[in-house]
Order: C-alpha cells, then structure tokens, then sequence
C-alpha cells in the first residue's frame, strides 16, 4: 500500500484556492452597501447550526438547519439584527420583496 499523499495532484498548493474554499464553507466577510447603510455579509455553512431553522426575510421561507447560507447585518445594527439569508436571495434583494404580509405582533424571523 502506497502512503497517503498530503498535497494536492497537479502541482497546486495548499494556499491556492483557500479565499474560494472560505467562501464558499463559511470564512470570511465583507461588506456591502445598501439601501444608504453599510452591511456585513458573511456566508455560513450551516452545519454548525444543527436543529436551527431560520426565515429568509427575501422569500420568508425557512433555511433548513445543514443548507449553506449567509448571514447579514447592519453596520450600525445590535447582534439582534443579524439576518439569515438564502445566497440567491440576498442576490436579489433589491429585485424581490416578500409576497406574505404580516401582522404587527407576529414575530419577525
């Protein structure tokens, strides 16, 4: 049996691809502008938040506890405005409103 190679075939190195694997699993951040406000956005690969389920506020439809999605929030905003995000809808958001109306009191995610 041959010993287990560590390094990636075709003369890659480790380091090549690690902004595309960061963001696509997860890592890092950045920041947006929209609608007048600064935004950070950073995806989330959802497999830390095994049992959550979260409500899109683009499509208002739930994000399943596994499925890969970002998270969003205000620059000026608290850690309670943190949003959960589908990619495409984030994508979209200026392109899409929601299609259900909610009553005042009912609860906003």
């Amino acid at each position: 049996m041959s010993p287990r190679r560590n390094r990636p075939r075709g003369g890659e190195s480790p380091t090549d691809n690690a902004s595309t694997a960061g963001d696509r699993y997860g890592g890092g951040g950045r920041s947006e502008e929209w609608q007048g406000e600064e935004w950070s956005v950073r995806p989330v690969s959802g497999a830390s938040a095994a049992g959550k389920r979260y409500r899109c506020p683009g499509c208002d439809q739930e994000i399943p506890s596994g499925i890969p999605h970002l998270v969003a929030w205000s620059e000026y905003g608290g850690i309670d405005d943190r949003r959960h995000w589908h990619k495409a809808c984030w994508n979209a958001r200026d392109r899409r409103t929601t299609q259900v109306q909610r009553s005042r009191n009912a609860p906003r995610h």
